[in-house]
């Protein structure tokens, strides 16, 4: 799994609703995995790549669609709660045994509210994006989603759901998670 091209998008609504269908089929993956093995490496790429994708949204997404957008904030907010409680289950299941029925059961969970999660951003934020924002808007967007992905954090962390929050602690929490995530196998 590779998060979409941002040159192969032709604006942030294109490339995040690529994404969006990049994370339910590593959702399918990691459920249907043949064996622990196979699973935790299909997670490890979900999780990743949910940490990002929120990540990303919440600082450049989320902003612009309170700023640009008639009703913005209430949507805004909506989706920074909807991320919360995610990045909860998130690092809730990330403690599970991989191979337990209480992980699959969490991740089924996390798996419907997510997906209903994307649903409202779909709906709700990129519909009033395609509305508000002229194209080369837009374009620009998705070229400054893909650099904050370059600095997110690579697991979740509940209670870092706002733009200014990630730009203080992201780069931080960005550094320890990518090298939690180096170092992992050798603490096995």
């Amino acid at each position: 799994m590779t998060a979409p091209n941002v040159s192969s998008a032709k604006d942030v609504v294109d490339y995040l609703t690529a994404q969006h269908e990049s994370i339910k089929s590593l959702f399918i993956e990691t459920l249907d995995a043949a064996d622990a093995e196979t699973r935790e490496q299909a997670f490890t790429r979900l999780r990743t790549m949910l940490a990002v994708h929120e990540t990303a949204e919440e600082m450049v997404v989320h902003p612009r669609v309170r700023r640009k957008v008639e009703g913005g904030t209430q949507i805004a907010d909506d989706r920074l709660a909807e991320e919360h409680d995610a990045k909860v289950q998130l690092a809730d299941i990330e403690k599970l045994p991989i191979d337990s029925a209480e992980f699959s059961k969490a991740l089924i969970h996390l798996q419907a509210a997510v997906l209903e999660h994307a649903q409202h951003e779909e709906e709700l934020e990129f519909t009033a994006l395609e509305s508000t924002l002229d194209a080369d808007e837009l374009a620009k967007l998705a070229e400054a989603v893909a650099v904050a992905e370059r600095i997110a954090p690579t697991h979740p962390h509940p209670g870092v759901e706002s733009a200014a929050a990630n730009f203080a602690a992201g780069p931080f929490a960005s550094m320890v998670d990518r090298a939690r995530d180096a170092l992992g196998g050798f603490f096995k």
